[in-house]
Parts: structure tokens; C-alpha cells; sequence
């Protein structure tokens, strides 16, 4: 019984976009030129340093982390976002199961584009 693996870490792209509208839609998009909701949009920031979207009121914690988004800073920051970035406004708990995190990871690497 092999499991499949992706070239995302195990993270399943499908079952993300699942993830993301059901924890994450609420206050983001992801699309070229979606608007900012109560959360950034996301489009291109995958690889971009945080805080740095146009046109969104970013917290100083946030703005000045020097955190890259990618695979790893993700799946550690998606777990307790409070704790990741002390001072940040993103009112998310989290998401606690591993998988849940990686296939996120997987649909907004390609979402995001």
C-alpha cells in the first residue's frame, strides 16, 4: 500500500481548495486583482515576504517579520498563526491536522500564481 506522493509534500490540491473555502475564503481571495477582504489577497505571494500586498493596511508584526512565505514557513505559520507572528491581526486559530495544512499549501501554491 503505497501512498501517492505529489511534488507538494503529500498535499492534495483538491481536497485544499475544500480547505480553503471552508477556513480561509471568509477573508481572503486568490485570483489576479481579487480584493482585499478582512485578509490580504493572496495572488502572488507565495515565495513573497510578508506583508508587502498593495493596497492592504498590514500590521507593523506582520510588515516587519522579514518571514518568505513557502512550503515550510506556511505549514508552521497555518498551525497557530498567533504565535508564528507575534502582533499579527489575522484572527485565525489555525489549523491543527498536518494533512489539512499541506494540501492547503498544495492549492495555494498553484491558486496563487
Amino acid at each position: 500500500m503505497a501512498k501517492k506522493k505529489g511534488k507538494d509534500k503529500g498535499g492534495n490540491e483538491k481536497k485544499g481548495a475544500k480547505v480553503f473555502k471552508t477556513k480561509c475564503s471568509q477573508c481572503h481571495t486568490v485570483e489576479a486583482g481579487g480584493a482585499h477582504k478582512q485578509g490580504p489577497n493572496l495572488h502572488g505571494f507565495f515565495g513573497a515576504q510578508s506583508g508587502q500586498a498593495s493596497g492592504y493596511s498590514y500590521t507593523a508584526a506582520n510588515k516587519e517579520s522579514g518571514v518568505i512565505w513557502g512550503d515550510t514557513s506556511l505549514f508552521d505559520y497555518l498551525e497557530n498563526p498567533k504565535k508564528y507572528i507575534k502582533g499579527t491581526k489575522m484572527v485565525f486559530a489555525g489549523i491543527k491536522k498536518p494533512d489539512e495544512r499541506k494540501n492547503l499549501i498544495a492549492y495555494l501554491k498553484n491558486s496563487t500564481k
